[in-house]
């Protein structure tokens, strides 16, 4: 990263709100700071109406989400330096283009400087199209060069993630030279420096020192005779979900970036990885909730775009649910000859979704995390045709009992003197729904994953909307079989 110049001071500029002052006088009297919560605090300062005390960094990250753009750069401005500068690195990245979005050249050519490559990548990857140029000129020489490269590649690649600035040694150096080495490059701000990786003249990994190897080995001693060969690394187009596991199995706080020629590009810590899990599990539970995956938190995504992607699987779901409609119309006259059917309806559809959902959820996570391959399969649906009896018959049972113990009062048409049958009605297709549910379940994300799909997409409301009308279907079925010369 480059310095920041000690000469670019900011000056804090507040900004009155005319509409802001015009409430304060009908008011009759400003409010009191001290009965404010911190955000409402921020918000009165950063428009001015408080001039003489300013939002601690505190009160302007809780106020954040809720502040307009010009408030937020008000607000952060009345921040002192070593403050400011300690906040601007905290928000994300898209917090952080927006920020430097809003600030005039010259402020915004200090503030990204700050900024890792990589960080700075990410930045302008997240600013408009026409606006990515601007932002790439704004840095020096070196850092432009290493922030082109890293753009060019996808963004949910390793290479889109790393940072290029590592902390290198070369095999033939004594631990003496090394040190020395290592201390001229720890002055050009690494990423890292618990780690020298040792590279050839071609840039291809040979092996990798830590620091304390290095300060516990004899001075004279050469790295090729200290280092260790047998170094996890990934590929530069490694997609960031493989790359978290590969974190997760080799409990590693930098894993190096290679190319196919085994040269090292730079290295990923994790700090960075945590923010992509981070973003795959947000993803992956938004999708679990029928909805499309937000490209914003939700309180900076804009009503519209947020209702088109929640309509979009809702309809479809709704559509989906017509269905039941189809499946009661082809027994209605079972319904009609013994209407205490219907009163079950609810329970049985329902303990087909909830099982459905738990079976999905479950497989997903599975899935998403590395436990699960697609040829595991046949030892989930053993495993959970198992399950979704046990399921079942616990269910049923109690399904069963609720009818004997509580039968209906009622001699209508003489249903009291068949509750036992209804029971029997109720318990078998609860067990036969929730088998289903377990099955359809389970088996829903490898068919996704199979068409090459997101497994995620196997969302409870999807799962629990297919086992509704084919529960349906199960539990009239069985009502017939059950049911005919009593009942019906």
């Amino acid at each position: 990263m480059s310095e920041r110049d000690p000469n670019d001071e900011r000056e804090p500029h507040i900004e009155r709100h005319p509409h802001d002052e015009h409430a304060e006088h009908a008011a009759g009297a400003a409010p009191n700071p001290a009965a404010l919560p911190a955000g409402e605090r921020l918000q009165f300062r950063a428009i001015g109406t408080l001039d003489p005390d300013a939002p601690t960094a505190e009160d302007l990250r809780e106020a954040w989400p809720v502040l307009f753009r010009d408030e937020r750069v008000d607000g952060f401005r009345t921040l002192g330096r070593a403050e400011a500068d300690d906040f601007f690195l905290s928000l994300n990245s898209g917090q952080q283009t927006e920020l430097l979005l809003d600030l005039p050249g010259p402020e915004r050519r200090s503030w990204i400087r700050m900024l890792a490559p990589d960080d700075a990548a990410d930045v302008i990857q997240r600013a408009p199209s026409e606006q990515r140029e601007g932002m790439l000129v704004l840095l020096d020489d070196t850092t432009r060069r290493e922030v082109t490269a890293l753009l060019a590649y996808a963004e949910d690649d390793a290479g889109g993630l790393m940072n290029t600035r590592f902390a290198r040694v070369r095999p033939d150096m004594t631990v003496d030279e090394a040190i020395r080495y290592l201390r001229r490059q720890i002055s050009e701000q690494l990423e890292l420096i618990y780690y020298a990786y040792v590279l050839d003249r071609e840039q291809v990994l040979q092996g990798v020192v830590s620091f304390r190897e290095l300060l516990a080995a004899p001075g004279s001693k050469q790295l090729r005779d200290l280092m260790r060969t047998d170094v996890v690394k990934a590929a530069e187009d490694m997609d960031q979900e493989a790359l978290s596991r590969l974190f997760a199995e080799s409990d590693l706080i930098a894993l190096p970036i290679v190319d196919a020629a085994g040269r090292m590009k730079g290295i990923v810590t994790v700090d960075d990885i945590v923010d992509v899990v981070q973003e795959e599990a947000t993803e992956d539970i938004q999708k679990i909730g029928a909805v499309e995956a937000l490209d914003a938190p939700y309180m900076q995504t804009a009503f519209f775009e947020l209702f088109k992607k929640r309509a979009g699987w809702l309809t479809v779901l709704f559509a989906g649910e017509m269905a039941t409609f189809t499946a009661m119309s082809h027994f209605e006259q079972e319904i009609h000859q013994a209407t205490v059917l219907s009163l079950f309806v609810p329970l049985i559809i329902s303990s087909g979704g909830n099982s459905g959902s738990q079976a999905s959820t479950l497989i997903v996570r599975a899935i998403g995390v590395g436990e699960l391959r697609l040829r595991d399969w046949w030892r989930v649906l053993s495993r959970e045709l198992a399950m979704g009896v046990a399921l079942g018959a616990l269910l049923g049972l109690v399904g069963l009992a609720r009818v004997i113990i509580w039968p209906s009062k009622s001699d209508t048409d003489g249903y009291a003197e068949h509750y036992a049958l209804i029971g029997m009605t109720v318990g078998v297709s609860v067990l036969g729904v929730v088998l289903w549910g377990t099955i359809a379940g389970s088996m829903l994300p490898f068919l996704l994953k199979r068409c090459r799909l997101d497994p995620a997409t196997a969302s409870a409301p999807l799962v629990a909307t297919l086992v509704d009308v084919t529960g349906l279907v199960i539990y009239f079925t069985v009502a017939v079989a059950l049911l005919s010369g009593s009942l019906l």
